[in-house]
């Protein structure tokens, strides 16, 4: 079985193809309340929906990897997906319905994984910072260096590849994946092993919603980490990873977006919110 799971927290306009299953990611807190999305919930079975304000998305990922037993698992956003090939958008005026035509289909799937063992997002650039220097001013840089002593005492053959990835300039993000088994529940063990010794380590003074969800973000540079490895050491091959596009269904204010990204590299003004 196949599963993409859509995190969703709210009620979207959502692709019906049925390799997709939306979750209503961290419904364990709105106990009680009223018109919530008819989604699948997190909180059922083995899960962490609890946590969701911390682990953001990957609390429905945590459930779908517990829960459903699918030997290929995904994780996209109801606002963000893979690209596919797309389909023709004459006659279609608004941007967010164009881009809605090219998110990834069951078939385009099918294919990729006929060849591909593991699905990326193509890498994000950040040109002037390295991976630890944009964390450092944009978040919280003890809350990486925490992450390296944990790696150092738990998984010391990783150590190095964490080192490659807070140098370097560029990295999947955004916590999406496509994964099959045996990779998937290698790589969700190991994360979950190394997100939760983080929880418990690291002392949250933060009280933004925002800067609270850093174990969401942690984890979007570990993938990295995990890749970087397992291909050093042999027992992943880069052609067994295919590398695509994101389909944004929402508009970014980019110029909002790299104000805030220069005034957190030269003012040291930490982000507030999301773009």
């Amino acid at each position: 079985m196949v599963r993409i799971l859509i995190a969703a927290h709210k009620k979207a306009k959502l692709p019906q193809d049925e390799i997709y299953l939306p979750v209503f990611v961290g419904a364990a807190n709105h106990a009680g309340e009223e018109n919530l999305p008819p989604y699948e919930r997190d909180d059922r079975g083995d899960n962490i929906s609890v946590k969701n304000p911390l682990y953001c998305e990957l609390t429905g990922l945590y459930y779908g990897w517990k829960n459903l037993n699918a030997e290929t698992l995904g994780l996209v956003h109801y606002r963000r997906y893979f690209a596919g090939k797309g389909q023709k958008t004459a006659g279609e005026k608004d941007p967010v319905g164009k881009a809605f035509l090219k998110i990834l289909s069951g078939s385009e799937l099918t294919e990729i994984l006929g060849r591909a063992d593991i699905i990326l997002p193509k890498k994000q650039n950040y040109y002037i910072e390295t991976v630890y220097s944009h964390y450092a001013h944009t978040h919280d840089a003890s809350q990486l260096n925490l992450v390296r002593e944990i790696i150092r005492e738990k998984y010391p053959e990783d150590l190095g590849s964490f080192d490659r990835v807070m140098r370097a300039r560029t990295a999947h993000m955004f916590n999406m994946m496509v994964m099959k088994e045996p990779y998937l529940s290698e790589y969700l063990g190991w994360l979950f092993d190394l997100l939760t010794e983080l929880e418990n380590r690291f002392e949250l003074k933060e009280t933004s919603a925002y800067q609270r969800r850093y174990i969401g973000r942690i984890a979007e540079i570990l993938i990295n980490v995990w890749l970087d490895s397992r291909m050093e050491e042999g027992s992943l091959k880069k052609e067994q990873v295919a590398v695509l596009p994101v389909v944004y269904l929402g508009r970014v204010n980019w110029l909002k977006k790299g104000s805030a990204f220069l005034r957190a590299k030269f003012l040291h003004r930490r982000y507030k919110e999301s773009f």
